[in-house]
């Protein structure tokens, strides 16, 4: 078959060099093959990277185009495409023209899937031939489309890309339709965001992703109706590739909701380095025993993935792994707070802010503010305090339960404290116990609220770190 189709090619030469005898660049190509050139070709020194590709052009030196672009070359080929009856010629289902079609097309593996994968294969007598058609006749694609898009395809998917990244057994793409300077950010934007690898250093870049989406979304970094973002979601299936996910949006609209990840995800940092916490690394490691990010939940990172690039609500499976997190360790990290933030500002319309909200009367959040209180009192009584670790788990889901206890321990943690310090906490609980109804704790905190309270927690635990900060920079 490979010398038939060879050798279809030099007769095309020869009858192509026949009906235009001046064309330099018809003639250069037919003299190739007559001096029989092409046996040398596998002897030079780049043959070991093209020889996969199997497609060659030829380009006459000095010329800016191939030989196979010129314009007599090309409406020869129209004419006898437009007069053939050949069943091999069909109008192609990608560019709509009339054109010669594949019959099998170029492999594009992906991790996890046969070294032969496809993203368009096609069975034989396997049951789908249909009108005695088979192969590539079934869903005609053309040669110059079949290498269009596997060419792209390939070198997205190529090991060195920064427009690939692998989350399980789902492998990700993503591209602009442009060559301009916000493309190539908003690229490398989102790479560096969703990269989920712990070499080097995760958050590397991340800080700077979040200024680049907020440049394109207000237009500061220009953009135009034609910039579009794609992103593909591919998955391992038999001998085939499988699009298991397809988004496309104009390019300023995917800053948008890249930028509302960013805003939704933003709470109080008191840390001295500030270490970024916005990218995929740190929020699966964050709902997983020890930060193991191998252990998440199979369908998990591509649920937070779409929500990310969609801007739709955060997976409820994220939102309860990061909860059981919390209650296994007893330790409410600013990634875990951020989550939490997230979940329930996707869920109910951005009722949580970024820094402490004293004028937030939901119970749940109200609870977890004045278990931070009794926390912090107990530290500065005693130089250490073991609530957090006894109580956190009943505090935030059945607070009747405890809070009665922990006020009666709180009399004796205040009687140790000095009178302003008293004076100060006494203060900051009285206005939090005003706010609850009757003054009375609830029975049980449903989960949303469950989750309100780790937020009400972490913002107050915040709020003392920030004055501490104040006062030692007031050499107090």
């Amino acid at each position: 078959m490979v010398k038939q189709r060879h050798q279809a090619f030099i007769d095309l030469c020869n009858q192509m060099a026949e009906n235009h005898p001046d064309n330099i660049g018809i003639l250069a190509v037919q003299q190739f093959f007559k001096n029989h050139e092409e046996n040398k070709v596998p002897c030079h020194a780049l043959w070991s990277e093209v020889k996969e590709k199997h497609n060659l052009s030829f380009l006459l030196n000095g010329s800016l185009s191939i030989v196979a672009s010129d314009q007599v070359f090309q409406s020869d080929i129209d004419a006898e495409q437009d007069n053939t009856n050949d069943s091999n010629f069909s109008y192609c289902l990608v560019t709509g023209k009339k054109a010669k079609n594949v019959e099998t097309t170029t492999r594009s593996p992906i991790q996890g899937s046969q070294a032969t994968a496809k993203l368009v294969a096609f069975q034989v007598k396997s049951g789908y031939d249909s009108w005695g058609k088979h192969q590539g006749a079934i869903a005609p694609i053309s040669e110059e489309a079949e290498f269009a898009y596997t060419t792209a395809l390939n070198r997205l998917l190529a090991k060195d890309s920064h427009n690939k990244f692998v989350e399980g057994s789902r492998t990700f793409i993503f591209w602009a339709s442009t060559n301009n300077e916000a493309s190539h950010k908003a690229e490398a934007g989102l790479w560096n965001l969703l990269r989920n690898t712990a070499k080097d250093d995760p958050n590397r870049n991340v800080a700077k992703v979040r200024e680049i989406f907020k440049a394109i979304s207000s237009g500061t970094i220009k953009t135009t109706l034609d910039d579009h973002f794609f992103f593909l979601g591919l998955a391992p299936n038999a001998a085939r590739i499988a699009v298991v996910y397809w988004n496309e949006c104009s390019l300023r609209e995917f800053a948008k909701k890249l930028l509302k990840h960013f805003e939704d995800m933003d709470i109080v940092d008191t840390r001295p380095n500030k270490v970024p916490y916005y990218g995929m690394f740190n929020i699966l490691s964050a709902v997983t025993k020890g930060g193991n990010k191998s252990e998440v939940q199979p369908n998990l990172p591509e649920a937070v993935i779409k929500s990310i690039i969609q801007g739709i609500p955060y997976p409820f499976s994220l939102y309860t792994s990061c909860l059981q997190r919390i209650r296994a360790e007893h330790s409410i990290t600013i990634t875990r707070a951020a989550i939490i933030k997230a979940y329930i500002n996707r869920h109910y319309n951005g009722e949580l802010t970024s820094m402490i909200n004293r004028e937030n009367t939901n119970i749940g959040y109200l609870c977890g503010r004045l278990f931070a209180v009794l926390e912090k009192e107990q530290e500065e009584a005693n130089n250490s305090s073991n609530i957090g670790e006894r109580y956190l788990n009943a505090a935030s889901t059945t607070p009747s339960s405890v809070f009665a206890t922990l006020l009666n321990l709180n009399i004796h943690h205040e009687e140790k404290l000095e009178k302003p310090a008293q004076i100060r906490f006494s203060k900051l609980k009285g206005e939090i116990i005003d706010k609850l109804y009757d003054g009375e704790f609830p029975s049980h905190l449903n989960l949303e609220d469950q989750g309100r309270f780790m937020v009400g927690y972490y913002q107050q635990r915040q709020e003392f770190y920030k004055k501490n900060e104040i006062n030692n920079s007031n050499g107090e």
